[in-house]
């Protein structure tokens, strides 16, 4: 038998074997995770581009809409047409003892810290406006405001009773419309008020027949009307002893003009129910 002489391999014959730290950084190649250093700034360069484009147009988008809007007035107010109605003291179900300072307390402080913006020494540094006339000032860039004074109130001014009629048995509720900017409804708006129950509830509305002046429209928005207050009405619920024990469901609607009231899907545009019970 022959044998065959194995011939030794010269240490620069040895096949190369590669390993995962090449793949990282190869020696021979200059590759960093198989890419060149030309092809990574490439890359690199590329990405730069693409991304400050697309910041650019963002930039450019931003800029080109914030041209269209208007620092004081909404561009589209088309969604809210009709002001709401609010109710102060802020609660929709009013329930007291009329003998019990502390049940009807907390209303009384309520109505009378929101009427201090309606003092009367406060309010006459605002204008007199013409009765009956909108108070437009567009061409005006300090927009003034119209007197409304809390003593139109009278008897539920908080100024000759101090407990808006709470402590007898005949409180007064204040009714307000929501702001709308460039508000302006036609006729001769004024509040109604009606208790659901067979008997109609006896009410007094201050000042007379409940209305809103035209003159505290229209409203120029916060920055510019900044001392704007919205016009009230007061209204005096005349509860006899047979309405004490029982709960009572008045509901105050705005009439008399283009403004909606009886909308399904909003129950206080144009409208406020609340409840209220007078314990004796």
């Amino acid at each position: 038998m022959s044998t065959k002489e194995e011939t030794p391999v010269a240490d620069g014959d040895k096949p190369q074997t590669s390993s995962w730290k090449d793949y990282i950084y190869n020696p021979r190649t200059g590759e960093f995770i198989g890419r060149t250093a030309k092809s990574w700034a490439l890359i690199l360069l590329f990405y730069l581009v693409f991304y400050g484009f697309l910041a650019g147009m963002f930039t450019l988008t931003m800029w080109v809409m914030l041209q269209t809007l208007d620092d004081n007035i909404p561009t589209y107010r088309d969604r809210v047409a009709s002001p709401g109605l609010v109710i102060r003291p802020r609660s929709l179900d009013i329930v007291f003892n009329r003998t019990d300072t502390k049940q009807y307390g907390q209303y009384v402080q309520h109505l009378e810290n929101f009427l201090q913006q309606y003092n009367d020494t406060v309010q006459e540094r605002n204008e007199l406006c013409m009765v009956g006339e909108y108070y437009e000032q567009d061409d005006q860039e300090e927009k003034k405001v119209c007197q409304f004074k809390r003593s139109l109130l009278r008897q539920c001014s908080g100024l000759s009773d101090t407990t808006f009629g709470y402590t007898e048995g005949k409180p007064c509720v204040l009714v307000k419309m929501n702001r709308i900017i460039g508000l302006k409804p036609r006729g001769d708006p004024y509040i109604n008020c009606t208790a659901k129950r067979e008997s109609p509830l006896q009410m007094q509305y201050f000042p007379s027949e409940g209305r809103f002046d035209k003159m505290y429209f229209p409203y120029y928005g916060k920055n510019l009307h900044s001392t704007y207050v919205q016009p009230l009405v007061a209204v005096k619920l005349l509860l006899t002893k047979e309405d004490y024990n029982n709960e009572l469901t008045v509901e105050c609607k705005i009439e008399g003009s283009d403004l909606r009231n009886s909308d399904d899907r909003d129950k206080f545009l144009g409208r406020v129910t609340f409840r209220v019970k007078v314990v004796e």
